[in-house]
């Protein structure tokens, strides 16, 4: 499985907007046949802090996310909002081997 770990900082006047974007973005990732997982979280402080936990089949299903028009309406949405880029972080998981450990 692949699995991807995203943060980004939100200017504070976009909070409502970024988060209504990014629920409407995870619902429709997550009937991606390729995703195992797409966690949204904000952080308790600095709470304009948010991170994208996600799980796909394989590396291949993440590039085929990056295609679809969700999500690229999402990212230009969203990318004017950013206080500063995002920064993602990109990993094979170990345990669970895959889904079918999840």
């Amino acid at each position: 499985m692949y699995v991807v770990c995203v943060t980004s900082w939100v200017k504070r006047e976009h909070l409502d907007d970024y988060m209504q974007a990014c629920m409407a973005n995870a619902r429709e990732t997550r009937k991606e046949p390729g995703n195992l997982r797409f966690d949204f979280l904000r952080c308790a402080e600095p709470d304009n802090q948010f991170f994208f936990y996600e799980v796909y089949k394989a590396e291949e299903d993440f590039h085929k996310h990056h295609e679809t028009a969700h999500y690229l309406k999402w990212r230009d949405s969203v990318t004017p909002w950013m206080e500063q880029p995002r920064e993602a972080a990109k990993y094979n998981s170990i345990a669970p081997a895959d889904e079918s450990d999840w």
